[in-house]
């Protein structure tokens, strides 16, 4: 027993060593700040009454200069704890975080990460963090155009509560497990937690597939419904240093109340990008989007099928600041889309847009 405690005592006392060692280098790592600052100016040639874009997320206001996103980031690289925070302030915001006036909803990204010692370097995440689907993000210098998706809108979540879990498996393949409060919360509407997943394969240095997973209970507490699944696939290929394609595709069903009928959407999004050199690049997006049941969209219209081509040519004024000047067509096989007296009776919209992002 003495020589157990001994040794339980050594153990102990190495153990502090290195985690002393851990914390000094820890304590080494800087904290970084950096952000943007997102303005655009959006036409829609039917001149909408309304003054809206519809089947848009964050490019909505029409014929108005408007203030997107103001994003501060805060970051600490784990080495082995550490911690990332951004803050964001905008339309955007708004979209992605609705109806709350709680203080958490300025707060886009909150979550602290720990590397763990468990084979290649477990890292784990707990807090609030965006979603690990679809081939775009929130942040639109991130993407190779301006406005998002109808994917990225309508077929996916845009951030979770919970704990994610990111191990190297090896060399060129990645896993991660998410286990979350579900589809955009904070809180859940109910007991049940949401599963994701992400397999990550670089088939060579120039091809990278990932497999996205969502599965859970997403209707409030009490109300007998199904689960929610989404199935989220991503291929990058760089064709050249210059030229780089990608294709992004997506399946999601739910029953949103046991015995009603499946509600289910699909879509794919075909992505082109071009840099001539540093300063200017040309990116091109097409992409069909199938909501047999209008449910994804809430619009309720049946067999809804919405299409859209999006061309963007963006140059570097300076560094910190990118311009980008873009042409968009939507066209829906119902009458989605609104005209200049206020009606819904227009099967497509085109809008044109200028957006800049300046960054520090």
């Amino acid at each position: 027993m003495k020589h157990i405690l001994i040794y339980l005592a050594l153990v102990l006392f190495s153990g502090a060593i290195v985690y002393a060692a851990d914390s000094t280098a820890a304590a080494e790592q800087p904290v970084t700040f950096s952000g943007f600052v997102d303005f655009y100016y959006s036409k829609n040639i039917e001149s909408p009454l309304s003054g809206t874009n519809r089947l848009r997320n964050f490019d909505t206001p029409e014929n108005q200069f408007t203030l997107s996103l103001a994003e501060l980031v805060v970051q600490k690289t784990a080495s082995p704890v550490g911690f990332r925070m951004d803050l964001d302030f905008g339309p955007t915001n708004d979209a992605v975080q609705p109806g709350n006036a709680s203080t958490v909803n300025v707060l886009q990204q909150a979550y602290l990460t720990a590397v763990l010692p468990v084979g290649n370097g477990l890292t784990v995440d707990a807090g609030k963090f965006v979603t690990h689907m679809g081939y775009e993000v929130i942040e639109s210098q991130a993407n190779w155009n301006y406005s998002r998706s109808l994917l990225f809108a309508w077929a996916i979540p845009y951030y979770h509560t919970g704990i994610r879990l990111t191990y190297p498996v090896a060399n060129n393949f990645t896993a991660a497990l998410h286990i979350v409060n579900g589809w955009n919360s904070v809180i859940d509407n109910n007991s049940k937690k949401s599963l994701g997943l992400t397999l990550n394969y670089a088939v060579s240095s120039s091809t990278d597939f990932i497999f996205n997973y969502m599965t859970g209970f997403e209707q409030p507490q009490g109300v007998n419904a199904g689960k929610k699944n989404v199935f989220d696939f991503i291929i990058t290929q760089s064709v050249s240093d210059k030229f780089t394609l990608a294709l992004n595709a997506d399946y999601g069903e739910e029953r949103f109340l046991l015995g009603a009928p499946l509600a289910t959407w699909k879509g794919a999004a075909v992505y082109g990008r071009y840099a001539f050199n540093d300063k200017s690049a040309i990116a091109i997006r097409a992409e069909g989007f199938y909501d047999p049941m209008g449910y994804a969209t809430a619009t309720g219209v049946p067999k809804e099928t919405i299409k859209e081509a999006t061309l963007t040519y963006e140059y570097k004024l300076f560094a910190p600041l990118l311009v980008r000047g873009e042409a968009r067509g939507d066209f829906a096989n119902a009458p989605l889309f609104e005209n200049n007296s206020g009606g819904t009776t227009q099967y497509s919209q085109v809008t044109f847009l200028i957006g800049v992002v300046a960054s520090f």
